[in-house]
């Protein structure tokens, strides 16, 4: 078409009705055109180095470009995410790819282009967040809706269109390696948070991107792309609610299926699941996207189809409608099922209508769409400066950072005196990369590039430690590696130690992928003890008498052996991001009062899992087995430098019919010498009920900010819609008969025990119930 009839397009008219649009265009186009829109492309994908995705390198077939882009191109995959690329560089590189790509088809269309932002922009130089695992941490949604703007503001000013996140999987063994990239352990937490993500997400006006739909976190020992063998209740009352909360509340506009099969099934191939459920039930119009290569793994790993053709077929009907990160099964094999009459074109036409309606949503089927995004507008000839690490990020990173630190024990020793001698000992004591998640830039791409600069400021802990504590002795040792097994520098670290008054021991993981680390894609753990020989080093270090201050920066919970009691503090950071140096060292100076809660339990044992603190009474310790699963630290938990009172507890009635409300009120008092935050939870306790329950669920919380005397009243409205569950007929219900409210400051520590009498009759409830408390805190 010239380009004088391509704007005469039906399509290209703003003023048509969008439905009516993208029904014009899909009239217009070929099947290969058709197919064409359902794919990506990832031209910067090569076999040199580590993968950065599962089989990418006998996956990643050779695309001719030449030959594709003629009929169109669905979607550019990771063109910044790919390899370290100077971030004007690659807008430019990526205006002048959408200007080929548009200019090769005849109806003029760009590709979408996606990218990771799991923990900030993966791109180089790019700001490196805190990993969601530290969001869960802070329970400040708000917070995490300012980053995720921030990060979207980010990714729509350089061309990218969506990005690949928020997980929302459930942590239910902390040995799998991507509990990292979880929110946490608690699918009402996950839910809010990933919700409040999402909103930035797309109020800066990228396509969000809901993973791993849905199972993943679940597979059997912990291990990455396994088995998962749970029953429809622990799926729907466990690992779906964070995905239907997001789906009903965020505005998500695209939804990843999980790797995974579920007793039986792959996800990939799930109808009842993409489309039954997600669509029909919930009602969620948006794009369903293939986690990388995960359509082809029906036929190479699941087997359930014996031809790539089969396996496209499979995937589009369930409900898949995009094939990532590359053409594998959707181009050819589809078109091949199509013209053998295996495959109804009906099927491409309703995938096609919900990509093309994304697309004109994006404005990339309007007249008036340019391939300059707005980062070069005006940037003339040259490549442009993009800083995509500016101290409006750093600042939002920082407070991220802060407020997800966890001090989950304290003798007394912190806030660190006055110039006291410190010993820091320990492998991530002085190390960059001890901050970094696994799908952070540096980790995920910069390590298979070691000649290129890390393209970040990062302090380390000595770093910091040394600005905030300039009087100080401070003398480092590593005394190990992260994951070595040699004991040879023990002597030096503990001769360090011998001669101070403090020991700073800084442990925990390093991310990675594949087994390139101890935390991250593929990085699964046997048990749950510290890597390498980091326990024997503490054990030792504690051995020595000296108070010890253990600081970890990890990616899961550690069981932490004679620490647990023997420390002097125990610090906790879930790789904090770039700015985390500087979060760890105002709270070992004082300067910040910790408000960090966990959101997942610090084990007691190594190896009692998997087990997580929404566990039935038979997952309790009893007397009948010798493995006890009882968290050293349990869920929720957290403490701060000043001293917080509840008080006057109540409710506005002991009894509520099946369809009612009832307000529960708690009164907290900051009784100490210092501002600080108190997260007041309300968990549900289901004594009896018609099928095995929790012994307590989360189902509301408020962070409480409180100056040094002020108190304020905390009041959750309780809908009888967020006590039900799966009942034995499958169906979601609300039941009548006797409950707890309880108001804690975490899952074992709770402060007062409401009675509350549900009356009436089982109430079946459906995908539009209440799912909130509504919470109101005011000053007293």
């Amino acid at each position: 078409m010239t380009e004088t009839t391509l704007n005469d397009a039906p399509w290209r008219d703003t003023a048509t009705a969008p439905e009516e649009r993208v029904e014009a265009l899909i009239g217009a186009m070929t099947l290969r055109e058709k197919v064409s829109q359902l794919v990506g492309v990832w031209v910067g994908a090569n076999t040199e180095g580590g993968e950065v995705a599962p089989h990418q390198h006998e996956m990643n077939e050779a695309v001719d470009l030449d030959e594709l882009l003629p009929h169109g191109l669905g979607q550019l995959t990771r063109p910044f995410g790919t390899a370290p690329v100077e971030p004007g560089l690659g807008a430019l590189s990526l205006q002048r790819t959408q200007e080929r790509i548009a200019a090769a088809n005849r109806f003029g269309i760009p590709a979408l282009v996606h990218e990771e932002c799991l923990a900030g922009f993966a791109a180089w130089k790019a700001t490196a967040y805190p990993v969601p695992l530290a969001w869960g941490a802070t329970f400040n949604p708000d917070l995490v809706r300012t980053m995720s703007t921030a990060i979207g503001s980010d990714l729509r000013s350089v061309g990218v269109h969506q990005g690949l996140a928020p997980v929302l999987d459930v942590v239910r063994d902390a040995r799998w390696g991507r509990v990292e990239e979880t929110i946490g352990e608690d699918p009402y937490l996950i839910g809010t948070i990933a919700t409040a993500y999402v909103q930035g997400l797309e109020l800066a006006g990228i396509v969000a991107t809901l993973k791993h739909f849905v199972g993943y976190s679940a597979s059997k020992a912990g291990r990455n792309l396994a088995p998962v063998s749970i029953g429809e209740r622990e799926r729907a009352d466990v690992l779906l609610p964070p995905f239907e909360m997001a789906v009903r509340e965020s505005g998500v506009r695209s939804v990843m299926h999980a790797y995974t099969d579920i007793d039986g099934v792959p996800t990939a191939a799930d109808a009842s699941l993409l489309t039954s459920l997600l669509r029909d039930t919930w009602g969620f119009d948006g794009t369903v996207v293939a986690d990388y290569f995960g359509i082809a793994f029906l036929k190479e790993l699941h087997r359930v189809a014996a031809t790539l053709g089969e396996a496209a077929a499979a995937a589009l009907t369930a409900g898949v409608d995009v094939e990532l990160p590359t053409v594998h099964t959707f181009g050819e094999h589809l078109i091949a099922e199509i013209d053998g009459g295996r495959l109804d074109e009906g099927l491409i036409d309703r995938a096609l209508r919900r990509v093309l309606r994304q697309k004109l949503d994006l404005g990339l089927l309007d007249p008036d769409w340019s391939p300059v995004p707005s980062a070069l507008h005006g940037s003339g000839a040259g490549v442009p400066s993009i800083d995509l690490d500016p101290p409006g990020n750093r600042a939002i990173a920082s407070e991220l950072a802060e407020q997800s630190i966890v001090l989950v024990s304290n003798n007394g020793i912190l806030p660190l005196p006055e110039a006291p001698r410190i010993a820091l000992i320990g492998p991530n004591a002085d190390t960059h990369r001890a901050f970094l998640g696994c799908y952070s830039f540096p980790a995920h791409v910069g390590e298979q590039h070691p000649d290129v600069a890390m393209g970040l400021t990062i302090p380390t802990v000595a770093d910091a430690l040394q600005r905030e504590l300039s009087e100080s002795d401070i003398t480092i040792a590593a005394g190990c590696t992260v994951d070595g097994t040699a004991t040879t520098g023990f002597d030096e670290a503990l001769a360090v130690a011998g001669g101070s008054d403090v020991v700073v021991a800084v442990l925990g993981d390093r991310a990675g992928l594949f087994g390139r680390g101890t935390s991250g894609e593929g990085c699964d753990a046997e048990s749950l003890a510290l890597p390498g020989v980091q326990q024997q080093l503490l054990d030792a270090l504690i051995a020595t008498g000296k108070p010890v201050v253990v600081v970890l920066l990890t990616g899961r919970p550690y069981a932490l052996g004679s620490a647990a009691t023997g420390a002097a503090a125990i610090v906790q950071g879930f790789f904090p991001g770039e700015e985390g140096a500087a979060a760890v060292a105002g709270v070992l100076s004082g300067r910040t009062n910790p408000s960090g809660r966990l959101p997942v339990s610090i084990p007691g044992t190594p190896g009692a899992q998997p087990s997580t603190y929404l566990a039935a009474p038979l997952a309790q310790s009893s007397g009948v087995s010798n493995i006890d699963p009882t968290a050293a630290f349990a869920f929720g938990h957290g403490i701060s430098y000043t001293r917080f009172t509840w008080h006057d507890a109540g409710s506005t009635a002991d009894t509520a019919a099946t369809d009612g409300e009832v307000t529960v009120t708690m009164t907290v008092t900051n009784e100490g010498e210092r501002d600080g935050v108190e997260v007041v939870q309300l968990y549900l306790h289901d004594p009896v009920a018609s099928v095995v329950r929790p012994v307590q669920r989360l189902i509301g919380y408020a962070r409480v900010e409180l100056a040094a005397g002020a108190s304020a009243r905390v009041a959750f409205t309780v809908p009888a819609d967020v006590t039900s569950f799966t009942g034995r007929d499958g169906a979601r219900v609300v039941e009548p008969g006797a409950l707890e409210l309880r108001l804690g400051a975490s899952s074992s520590d709770i402060r007062a025990a409401l009675p509350l009498d549900l009356t009436g009759t089982v109430r079946t409830v459906d995908h539009t119930r209440r799912l909130h408390c509504d919470v109101r805190v005011s000053a007293v």
